[in-house]
């Protein structure tokens, strides 16, 4: 009997190792294609830093005292000797002139009473200066016997009784004297004012005080003219507004929920006024009352006025004047070094807040407790630890043991 003859077995075995190394290959390629590969994110460092929170608002600046500068009297004001920005010295630079109101026309029964009336006072005029001629005779005489009569006395030919008598009648004629001088010195400014009712537009004496020179109350820069060219005007009518530029206030008007958070005191920034850097700034004064305003949306809200003082000097904010537009930052709360990490590295993790810290290249889900917020940080109260590394703005694929990587330079 012969034995089978196996040639084929022999020439299989290659041929399946071949194939069993093939298959292999085909299966560590599914692997490798469809294994994950880690997400690449952008990782942020929990630190220690200065916090400030904030309310912000839109403001505009005013000078803190204005000065109104008005007619006295009424007239004519001519064309402003300053124009909008000049400086100003108090009690130097005169800001206006005005010409007093010229006497009005006076129509045919206004000139004849008028006429009669200095008639009057021409007539008691004259009386007034025939009683002084009269009383100064009458002195005269006083004086004359007064005279004898003291000789006489000396003497001893006259009793001294007459002698009084003759005092007497002196002192009487001296005050008769003097009340008839100032009797026609009264009838003489009587006639005067008579007189000057008679005067119309343009005669001597009317008009002919030009001008009155009113002078800057305070030192400073004109912010506004009423009016540069010449005008007529009434007494109290505003000629011009004086302000001091380097003396600036700014107002905000806060919401009042945000308002009743202002510390008295508080600081602020002072952003978005044309210069490189912020202005400093200090809340003077906050109103008790609000006041409602119509936002861009229709809403009514309420708000409240707040009063700054500026801390740069003037020198440091060149071009800022009156009622310019200003954005405010005012401090609520701040702290020197609060444990923080970017808000964009937070998200909502049922009621509470969670982030992604990474550790040996996983993500590791942690939730978090946090307090003071701004707009690029947020306060961590609990939960993390200064120097752990977090995923900012984590993303759908991010999950709890997700591999991550930084990406190249990060």
């Amino acid at each position: 009997m012969t034995t089978p003859r196996r040639p084929a077995r022999r020439s299989l075995a290659p041929r399946s190792l071949a194939l069993a190394a093939t298959g292999l290959l085909a299966l560590a390629a599914l692997v490798w294609a469809f294994w994950p590969e880690p997400v690449t994110v952008d990782l942020a460092r929990v630190s220690r830093a200065p916090m400030e929170v904030t309310v912000s608002a839109e403001g505009v600046t005013r000078v803190r005292d204005r000065y109104e500068v008005t007619a006295p009297l009424a007239g004519t004001v001519l064309r402003a000797p300053v124009a909008v920005g000049d400086a100003v010295r108090a009690g130097e630079t005169v800001v206006a002139r005005i010409q007093p109101l010229e006497p009005a026309f006076l129509d045919t029964r206004a000139r004849a009473g008028a006429e009669a009336a200095v008639a009057e006072a021409q007539a008691a005029l004259a009386l007034a200066r025939a009683r002084l001629a009269q009383a100064r005779a009458d002195l005269d005489q006083a004086e004359s016997d007064y005279a004898r009569n003291e000789t006489l006395a000396a003497l001893g030919r006259v009793s001294q009784h007459l002698l009084e008598e003759a005092t007497t009648t002196r002192a009487v004629a001296r005050s008769a004297l003097e009340a008839a001088q100032s009797s026609v010195d009264l009838q003489q400014a009587s006639l005067a004012r008579a007189q000057a009712a008679l005067l119309g537009p343009g005669e001597d004496g009317a008009g002919s005080a030009c001008c009155i020179d009113l002078r800057a109350p305070a030192s400073g820069s004109v912010l506004e003219l009423a009016n540069e060219s010449a005008r007529p005007v009434q007494a109290g009518d505003v000629l011009m507004t004086l302000g001091d530029l380097g003396d600036l206030e700014i107002e905000v008007d806060l919401l009042s929920s945000d308002a009743v958070q202002v510390p008295p005191g508080a600081a602020a920034h002072v952003e978005r006024w044309g210069g490189p850097e912020a202005l400093a700034a200090r809340v003077r004064q906050i109103e008790p009352a609000a006041f409602t305003k119509v936002s861009a949306l229709g809403i009514e809200e309420q708000r409240v006025h707040l009063k700054l003082d500026l801390l740069t000097p003037p020198e440091a904010r060149p071009g800022l004047g009156d009622q310019y537009r200003v954005y405010v930052r005012v401090v609520i709360w701040q702290a020197p070094a609060v444990l923080q990490v970017p808000i964009g590295a937070l998200f909502r993790d049922g009621a509470g807040w969670a982030v992604f810290v990474v550790e040996n290249g996983r993500a590791r889900l942690r939730a978090v407790t946090i307090g003071h917020q701004t707009d690029l940080a947020a306060e961590i109260t609990a939960g993390l630890a200064e120097g752990a590394q977090v995923i900012a703005f984590p993303g759908a694929r991010i999950a709890e043991g997700s591999r991550v990587t930084a990406p190249p330079g990060g």
